[in-house]
């Protein structure tokens, strides 16, 4: 089976007063049709970046794609120009962004939105595009959508401008939809119902998801697989099952080791990893998370490791041998 989306050896970066300054660095990774592939860790390690980056989104943004290929249906789209990339986003690839309020136009109501979402990519008529955009609402559950279509954002709340951007997103039936964090400021009773509404969505329409997400929790109830990210780089990418079982990254134990369980000890700390990810300015040489690891060898120092395939998973780390984890899939329960 050909991956629908194939990204290899890509880096990316930012022209600063220092320079190009790089946020994603030698990144690869694939996505199979169906499949829905997590990309976790701590604000700053570059998730972002790199899925804008993949809609080449960051050229708006005074950045670059630097190296690399990001392969589409087997086609190359940095290859492609900046009217082929129009075509290809929102009809093929669409996203969904963090903050559903600045993505959303405030002057315009929400039918007009969707509207011209569709009119943009599908050759039909104003009335047949506020149709599809009727029938959109109601299916990411959006109630009264004849009443809701004439409504602008401010109108709606937070998790009914994010179903909204949902439907924009789908009004096309794209192969590929990257969600940048959709549920980080939403509560987590709608939290859920975004995420189930998601899944539904995958299996109704047989489309393949990269989540964006810090949230390791909500990786565990989405992914198939899961890439953990760190300063720029994968640190270890391997099925969900493989991940949250038996970690083999110090930076993947770490992340797990932090989640509060329900049933812990109401008077021991939570665990945390120590220290704070570096300033792209400031990478530190060797491993990039060797400051923060407690398994740095000198070898961490000197050298980066590459990202192998171990076994059945891929793992960046020269020591991972020697990692043993006590962490407990039942204790994080």
């Amino acid at each position: 089976m050909q991956p629908i989306l194939e990204v290899k050896h890509v880096s990316a970066g930012f022209h600063t007063d220092r320079g190009m300054v790089k946020a994603v660095d030698n990144i690869s990774f694939t996505v199979d049709p169906g499949e829905t592939v997590c990309i976790v860790g701590e604000s700053g390690s570059g998730k972002s970046v790199m899925s804008l980056s993949t809609l080449r989104l960051i050229e708006y943004e005074n950045g670059k794609v630097l190296d690399g290929e990001i392969l589409f249906n087997g086609e190359n789209i940095l290859n492609k120009s900046k009217e082929e990339m129009r075509k290809v986003r929102g009809s093929e690839i669409s996203m969904i962004f963090q903050e559903p309020m600045t993505a959303l136009n405030p002057v315009f109501t929400i039918g007009k939105q969707i509207s011209e979402s569709i009119r943009l990519h599908k050759n039909c008529s104003k009335e047949e595009a506020y149709k599809r955009a009727k029938e959109l609402l109601t299916l990411v559950g959006i109630s009264e959508p004849e009443v809701r279509i004439k409504q602008f954002p401010h109108e709606l709340s937070g998790g009914m401008r994010q179903r909204v951007m949902i439907a924009m997103a789908l009004s096309c039936e794209p192969k590929l939809l990257i969600a940048d964090e959709p549920t980080t400021a939403l509560d987590v009773t709608i939290q859920a119902q975004i995420l189930n509404l998601l899944k539904e969505l995958k299996e109704k329409l047989n489309m393949a998801i990269v989540l964006i997400t810090h949230d390791i929790g909500v990786a565990a109830q989405m992914a198939d697989k899961i890439v953990v990210m760190y300063a720029g780089k994968i640190m270890e990418e391997g099925s969900v099952f493989q991940i949250f079982d038996q970690p083999r990254h110090p930076y993947t134990i770490g992340l797990l080791s932090s989640i509060p369980t329900i049933d812990g000890d109401r008077n021991q700390r939570l665990k945390s990893i120590s220290g704070s990810i570096p300033s792209l300015t400031e990478m530190p040489g060797g491993c990039r998370f060797h400051p923060r690891c407690s398994f740095a060898t000198e070898e961490c120092f000197k050298q980066s490791p590459l990202l192998e395939l171990k076994g059945q998973r891929k793992i960046a780390c020269w020591n991972y041998d020697r990692v043993e984890s006590d962490f407990s899939l039942t204790n994080q329960k």
